[in-house]
């Protein structure tokens, strides 16, 4: 996460242009969209645990390059782009084991809850990382900032180096089907689903409308207040934090779909109210409110799929969730880049947040089944809850004869 900050402040003090900021998302669109769908096909084949290993080294090293382009006498544009392309490629390969994880060490019916505080510790590195992002950018500058990053991702791979390996269920697609196939297998699954397809499409549209990050240096700047930039990184995550915390209704709540499509008009309208604001405060406070919406859409979507899915089929949907999530956002820093350079920044935030609205409003009316979504009665939900039960048993009978 101080990267995540530290890239799009690089790239604004080496150009001053909200492009260049904003084709950031460009560069890393197409690796994610290939590496993610590939990192769910490998997530449903080998040691997730591994998978997970081996893409947080790649990506510790690739920070440390970044760190020497910064002791460059003209540190290089092009491999901050070439570098940005590149995580994108490792998250793709990373996250669909890592979301697949889950369901195999947890209980189905405390998936909901599982899933809260894994937001809870993403949430502390999300705040926590912005913030000190801010500290060293204006006091001991960008390198400092990568070798501190490169440092966290030391102390992560010693912990990761202690989870269990997590080995596939099922082996026969990777005997019978190619790699090909198997993107395939997972993309009709998904698409046949469209309880499913309508947790990606409303997302997407949210975040693509109505992801204002990439603004995020100028914003601080026309408000003359570098030094809250780590600020606007972090409100949202705040604002999620406090979701998190409160979360132990969304475990009784079982109306999954009507709380997806709410929470992303909620995020619409925050993101709306903040470019309307003429006041740091209020916006840093409509930010976190976005923020809020958005975990709220997050442990819900979270629940359906990981509720609903199957095992051998886990990673290859988390593949198609991870473009769900991440494809929209990277896709809304250069949507909001865009618009910021032809009209203005709150034009760009405005006009976002109210599309957002729209688009999310018409994915829903036309998605009926989504929004019906009901964790207690979903066919899909129902058979899963018996298969996780039924291993359980055979786990617990099975530990009995030893």
């Amino acid at each position: 996460m101080i990267t995540y900050v530290a890239l799009p402040f690089q790239i604004k003090e080496l150009t001053n242009s909200y492009i260049a900021v904003g084709l950031m998302g460009a560069v890393e669109l197409i690796p994610l969209i290939i590496f993610g769908l590939y990192g769910g096909v490998l997530a449903d084949r080998v040691d997730r645990r591994k998978m997970i290993l081996i893409t947080e080294f790649a990506l510790m090293i690739m920070t440390f390059s970044l760190f020497i382009n910064t002791q460059l006498e003209k540190p290089s544009l092009i491999w901050i782009y070439v570098v940005a392309g590149s995580f994108a490629a490792l998250d793709g390969l990373q996250r669909p084991s890592a979301d697949a994880i889950l369901p195999r060490i947890v209980g189905h019916e405390d998936l909901p809850s599982a899933s809260a505080l894994m937001s809870l510790r993403w949430q502390t590195g999300v705040i926590t990382g912005p913030a000190l992002a801010g500290i060293l950018l204006a006091t001991t500058g960008i390198g400092t900032a990568y070798l501190v990053d490169v440092i966290t991702f030391a102390i992560s791979i010693v912990f990761i180096l202690r989870v269990k390996p997590i080995k596939p269920i099922k082996k026969e697609s990777a005997e019978t089907l190619s790699t090909i196939s198997s993107m395939v297998e997972g993309i009709k699954y998904a698409t046949s689903r469209k309880d499913l397809l309508g947790t990606y499409l409303v997302d997407l549209a949210a975040m693509f409308f109505a992801m204002p990050n990439a603004l995020f240096p100028f914003w601080a700047d026309q408000l003359n207040a570098t030094w809250a930039l780590g600020l606007f990184y972090a409100a949202g995550t705040i604002g999620s934090v406090i979701v998190t915390l409160t979360s132990g209704w969304i475990k009784n709540y079982h109306h999954h779909g009507r709380a997806v499509f709410v929470a992303a008009l909620g995020w619409g309208a925050a993101i709306t109210l903040a470019g309307f604001s003429h006041s740091l405060f209020f916006i840093l406070f409509f930010l976190a409110l976005a923020g809020a919406s958005d975990m709220v859409s997050a442990l819900f979507r979270g629940a359906i799929w990981n509720q609903s899915i199957p095992d051998e089929l886990r990673g290859r949907l988390a593949g198609i969730e991870l473009l769900s999530y991440s494809v929209g956002p990277l896709g809304g820093q250069m949507r909001a880049g865009t618009f910021a350079a032809v009209t203005n920044l709150r034009t760009s935030v405005i006009s976002g947040g109210l599309l957002c609205i729209g688009f999310v409003s018409i994915a829903a009316a036309s998605l009926p089944k989504f929004r019906k979504y009901d964790a207690q009665t979903n066919e899909f939900a129902v058979e899963q809850r018996n298969i996780r039960a039924e291993r359980a048993k055979s786990a617990k009978n099975s530990d009995s004869d030893q």
